[in-house]
């Protein structure tokens, strides 16, 4: 097996509890990096050497990142502290590789399928991160609590449900990854489909 891998990495949440603005956004970035090669094994050599670090040793072939802040609008009335509005902002960044070499019919052909398939998978992780996000939004959804002045069991509830869930939807992005990774699985695929002439 190629030592180049499909890979996620997740920033961890952070939480932010102030003046909430309208609405959950979601900002998407794509970035690149060229790699170079006449033959399809030339091109997974240059991914493993360039492509975006994955631990210590490796590197991956595709990337997908994001960090997730919440913005939290608390009001206390009567002794009661009411989560009025949960916004939530998902700031996904995709990291591909680009190929920069020419290259014969043939191989262009094999590059576009290896390419879609890295898309379809890292556009996957996006989707599991956007779900996260739909989920958590309905965990805080009506969260009241009779509490202090500064609403401070209020708060620690909602921090509490949104790294629980955080938490659920990491377990699945590494649950995608070992089912794709597994040998004879679709990275695999993907990248002998790429070599094979």
């Amino acid at each position: 097996m190629w030592p180049t891998s499909l890979a996620i990495l997740a920033a961890a949440g952070v939480l932010f509890c102030g003046a909430a603005s309208a609405g959950t956004k979601l900002t998407v970035h794509v970035r690149t990096y060229d790699v170079a090669g006449r033959t399809g094994a030339e091109l997974i050599e240059a991914m493993d050497g360039l492509g975006p670090r994955h631990g210590h040793a490796t590197r991956a072939i595709a990337e997908t990142g994001y960090t997730v802040h919440w913005q939290l609008d608390v009001k206390r009335d009567n002794g009661i502290c009411r989560l009025r509005q949960a916004d939530g902002t998902i700031d996904l960044t995709y990291t591909f590789p680009r190929r920069t070499s020419p290259s014969s019919p043939a191989l262009s052909r094999r590059w576009d399928r290896f390419m879609a398939g890295v898309r379809q998978h890292e556009h996957t992780h996006g989707r599991i991160a956007k779900q996260m996000m739909r989920a958590t939004e309905t965990a805080l959804a009506g969260l009241e609590l009779q509490d202090n002045w500064f609403c401070t069991g209020l708060r620690w509830d909602a921090r509490r449900r949104i790294d629980t869930i955080y938490a659920d939807y990491e377990a699945k992005q590494n649950a995608f990854d070992v089912s794709e990774h597994r040998d004879g699985g679709h990275v695999e695929h993907l990248v002998m489909a790429l070599i094979k002439p």
